[in-house]
């Protein structure tokens, strides 16, 4: 069942499911900020419109820079911008910010912890129509690595704009991951958003796999859980919305309750959601543990829906994997 005490949307199983784009909460999420803080600037690449950066430009248009295709430039005037007082927001595709410019933010944004918020718009095969050139599918693994950033990833357009505001809270390098298509409403206002922590999103009285979600793809995680539990194998599913750091105390509680593990997210495996967590494990007290996510290979244009089957990412696909991790145990 869905767990009561973070006051989820109830109707995230109905036909009707609201569906909102996660950039859409990052939009919104600029605008309140922008009203909080005059400190608060965006930047953008010339992809204005489609990142919803749009919404902060025309309430703000003294505090929005439209930079051109020059990601690398975008990086480098926004790191000034954050060792100078503001609080810069830079916005593109993923596969171009922190594609292109990764060492132009490496150098100038993480070398020097410059107060600056990188959104990473159109991630994983959920950009679908544009195809592997702009699915950014490798962003996390790319960025992991960095000393002092923090990287949030959230699973709806709500958690998306209460990340947003709480980045532009935050001193130093935050990166933020967003969607292009319409996604499941899963959380609602009241829904508390604990940067850091890892949330319970369904829990069962004898769960048998913990598993760890990620992003918009959670929501096939909680249709897998319900599928699940009608065929009486009970589960816990977790919404991982802070890759880094990560809830590594949620991670080792959950998974020896449970004795096993699934990762689920729209990335490769390699690097991201389920390569956290299982440096974790290694570290402490492994369990069985199984991936679904991108295996080794890229994407292709399509629909999403489509993709996620085609690519073995789909709910049905993370039953599979529950039921070959328990085979396991």
């Amino acid at each position: 069942m869905l767990n009561p005490d973070l006051k989820l949307n109830p109707k995230m199983f109905d036909k009707d499911v609201e569906m909102v784009p996660t950039r859409y909460g990052y939009g919104e999420g600029l605008v309140a900020l922008g009203e909080q803080d005059p400190n608060v600037v965006v930047l953008c690449a010339d992809l204005t419109e489609s990142t919803k950066s749009e919404e902060f430009a025309k309430k703000f248009p003294d505090r929005f820079f439209e930079v051109g295709v020059a990601e690398q430039n975008m990086a480098a005037i926004a790191a000034g911008l954050g060792i100078s007082g503001k609080t810069p927001f830079i916005s593109s595709y993923a596969a171009f910010s922190p594609g292109k410019n990764w060492e132009t933010i490496r150098t100038t944004i993480i070398y020097n912890d410059s107060n600056v918020k990188i959104a990473g718009h159109h991630s994983g095969i959920m950009t679908g129509p544009d195809g592997a050139t702009h699915q950014g599918t490798e962003d996390i693994a790319s960025i992991r690595a960095w000393p002092n950033i923090k990287i949030f990833v959230p699973c709806d357009s709500i958690e998306a704009r209460k990340a947003t505001i709480e980045a532009g809270k935050i001193k130093g390098p935050v990166y933020l991951r967003f969607t292009r298509d319409k996604s499941p409403v899963m959380t609602t206002d009241k829904t508390p958003f604990t940067p850091d922590k890892i949330q319970v999103f369904w829990q069962s009285n004898k769960p048998k796999v913990v598993i760890f979600g990620m992003g918009w793809l959670l929501y096939q995680a909680l249709l897998s859980a319900k599928e699940l539990e009608d065929d009486g194998i009970e589960v816990l599913v977790a919404n991982v919305s802070t890759i880094k750091p990560i809830d590594e105390d949620s991670i080792i509680d959950l998974t020896q309750k449970t004795g096993a593990c699934v990762s689920v997210e729209d990335h490769q495996i390699t690097g991201g959601l389920g390569g956290a967590i299982a440096e974790v494990l290694v570290q402490n007290k492994s369990v069985p543990m199984e991936f679904v996510g991108l295996q080794n290979t890229f994407g292709e244009s399509g629909k999403p829906i489509e993709l996620i089957k085609k690519y073995k990412m789909d709910k049905d696909a993370i039953k599979a994997a529950v039921k070959k991790v328990i085979a396991r145990k």
